[in-house]
């Protein structure tokens, strides 16, 4: 067993943002439950994450997880965060790991791997990586794997410069953590305590610092937004290509965007731009058109949705269609072979197997029967000002083009509503329902206006 601490106390000034850093989205989620998840893998006895700046959001973000939380109130460095967890863990015996909340892409793979060379008698193990460019980083000094000293750039001559393998923020420790801590000095320009000096503190001891050489995409940090975009290109480039292993037809899969929340079955075809968003589901067989933005939305097999259709809290039968254009808000219900066109707005409405609303319509708080058919330029108005009200319109019904069904209003089976009527009073079964006024001829009229002006 051992026990997991997170830094997340910085502020992160380089993103340019009130929000603390950690709390920075990656495909939906703050960027720290990535490592929180992370750790929760590889199952810790204890694990605490250090927060601090924006200290209550961090926490707000992180309740429902099995967390305990200790607070850095001054941010004065690293080996400074880590310290603050003493109080929780001063009974702990180690082993343990300490990562850092902005670096999501670490697996537990790797974690497991640091662990184990402590478990094998190393005192200090830090997971180190290569890099093409490694301007701005420590460098590592070694012999075999044992580390003799991470060197500053500003500290280090032209030979050790040429050195790529650099520090990746990620350590486990024996149970001499806290006593080390406790000796790491802030004599440099910042005046902070850094985790790195614990390199020369344990070997000081006649402890082993070993390295672990990990993949360096894995350690990719985040302080910028650009690197916030590098990440999550990371994270979305193995989010499909692993659904695209399952079956999923991807159109230029590039320019696709997802969050790990959602849930695509086989057969699935995905047209390009198509974004899919939080408790999505898409079933067996299932078409999404280009440019089409899916919330918390099912499509059951065999449902369809047409490019640049937008939907948010809605659920299509098999056989279903909405699109081009149209919008499906939370509570639209789409049930078998419904067709909703373009320039359609459902909300908190029922469309019942076989309804058509080929286009221009608004169907708020309405229920609509089987096989109806509701014409162009149609308005449910379910809004009177203070309070929402629902339309019935039964089976079979035809409601005509440019029709205003001012609700609460009931529509019988069977029954048809003339084009351009404002229905205020219920229709009942068969019957037809005409409410307008009659239309006039006036000859001349519109040549005499002209005359006039």
């Amino acid at each position: 067993m051992h026990a997991h601490v997170i830094l997340a106390a910085g502020q992160g000034t380089r993103m340019k943002s009130r929000l603390p850093k950690v709390l920075h989205l990656l495909l939906g989620k703050p960027m720290l439950l990535y490592a929180v998840e992370t750790a929760l893998a590889l199952g810790p006895e204890r694990l605490v994450v250090v927060v601090g700046h924006g200290a209550s959001l961090v926490e707000e973000a992180l309740r429902g997880y099995p967390v305990e939380i200790a607070r850095q109130e001054a941010q004065l460095g690293t080996a400074h965060a880590l310290l603050q967890a003493e109080a929780l863990l001063k009974d702990f015996p180690g082993p343990f790991l300490v990562t850092q909340g902005d670096t999501p892409l670490l697996s537990p793979k790797t974690l497991k791997a640091l662990l184990a060379k402590v478990a094998e008698g190393a005192g200090m193990a830090l997971l180190t990586v290569e890099l093409e460019n490694p301007t701005g980083y420590g460098r590592i000094l070694r012999e075999g794997e044992e580390v003799l000293a991470n060197v500053e750039e500003k500290d280090a001559s032209p030979t050790l410069k040429a050195i790529r393998e650099v520090n990746a923020g990620a350590y486990a420790f024996d149970g001499f953590l806290f006593q080390a801590l406790k000796e790491v000095k802030n004599e440099n320009a910042a005046q902070e305590y850094y985790l790195p000096d614990l390199i020369a503190i344990y070997r000081a001891h006649g402890k082993k610092v070993v390295a672990v050489r990990g993949v360096a995409e894995e350690a990719l940090g985040v302080n910028t937004r650009e690197e916030l975009a590098r990440v999550e290109g990371v994270l979305l480039a193995r989010l499909r290509a692993e659904w695209m292993k399952r079956g999923v037809r991807m159109v230029l899969p590039e320019t696709i965007y997802l969050e790990p929340s959602v849930e695509l079955a086989p057969d699935v075809t995905l047209w390009p731009g198509v974004v899919l968003r939080g408790r999505t589901r898409v079933g067996e067989g299932c078409e999404v058109g280009a440019y089409a933005i899916l919330e918390d939305t099912i499509l059951e097999p065999g449902a369809k949705v047409q490019a640049h259709t937008v939907a948010q809290g809605a659920h299509l039968h098999g056989g279903a269609d909405a699109g081009p254009f149209a919008r499906l808000r939370p509570g639209a219900v789409l049930e078998e072979g419904v067709h909703v066109g373009n320039f359609v707005e459902v909300k908190n409405s029922r469309l019942h197997p076989g309804v058509k609303a080929g286009h221009l319509a608004y169907l708020g708080d309405a229920e609509v029967g089987e096989g109806s058919n509701i014409g162009a330029g149609v308005i449910t108005a379910n809004y009177d000002g203070k309070r929402k009200h629902k339309t019935f319109i039964g089976k079979q019904a035809f409601i005509g083009s440019n029709s205003v069904l001012v609700a609460p209003v009931r529509v019988g089976d069977g029954a048809m509503v003339g084009a351009g009527s404002v229905i205020t009073h219920d229709v009942p079964e068969d019957a037809l329902a005409v409410a307008r006024g009659r239309q006039r001829n006036i000859e001349g009229y519109a040549k005499r206006k002209r005359e006039e002006a």
